[in-house]
């Protein structure tokens, strides 16, 4: 292998390894002023887009232990990175290809298991881990707030009713 692909290929398995997850999408068609915009929203999400010369993205993904990509590596393909949960990087492609019709979403790999486009796709409707975060505390929180309710209950029924009486007498 050439020096200048060595380098491609250090590049590719650089970020497959620091990345718990890629995205390969299909961008065919997609002009540079909207395949720019892409970018910019997957960096705001915490993720990068990569174009990537098919034959050595294969010989990276094979050196970092993903499986054999083989014959799924074909046309104009870029690869999703990045450091944050995959639903939000799945989220910014789905509303992104909703509205430009591209880039299509081929698959994807989460650590070592592969995902379809579908599972990619039913990821992207998952709320945000700060949200999924906020809903478990809430419901740690329930038992506790419906306890100080009914604990506080008799009190301040008694206090009403002391209320009723002194109005009752002015």
């Amino acid at each position: 292998m050439r020096a200048e692909k060595k380098s491609i290929n250090n590049e590719y398995l650089v970020r497959l390894n620091s990345s718990p997850f890629f995205i390969v999408v299909d961008y065919c068609g997609l002009k540079v002023a909207p395949l720019t915009e892409l970018r910019k929203r997957l960096n705001a999400a915490g993720s990068e887009l990569h174009v990537v010369k098919n034959s050595i993205f294969r010989l990276a993904a094979k050196e970092a232990g993903i499986a054999d990509l083989g014959s799924t590596l074909a046309g104009q393909l870029a690869v999703v990175t990045g450091q944050k949960d995959v639903s939000s990087a799945a989220k910014v492609l789905k509303t992104f290809g909703a509205e430009f019709d591209k880039p299509k979403i081929r698959f994807g790999y989460l650590k070592s298991e592969r995902l379809e486009a579908a599972d990619l796709l039913k990821l992207a409707d998952l709320p945000s881990l700060e949200v999924l975060r906020a809903k478990i505390l809430g419901l740690f929180n329930a038992p506790a707030t419906k306890l100080v309710t009914v604990l506080n209950a008799p009190a301040s029924q008694l206090a009403r009713v002391i209320q009723a009486k002194a109005d009752k007498k002015q």
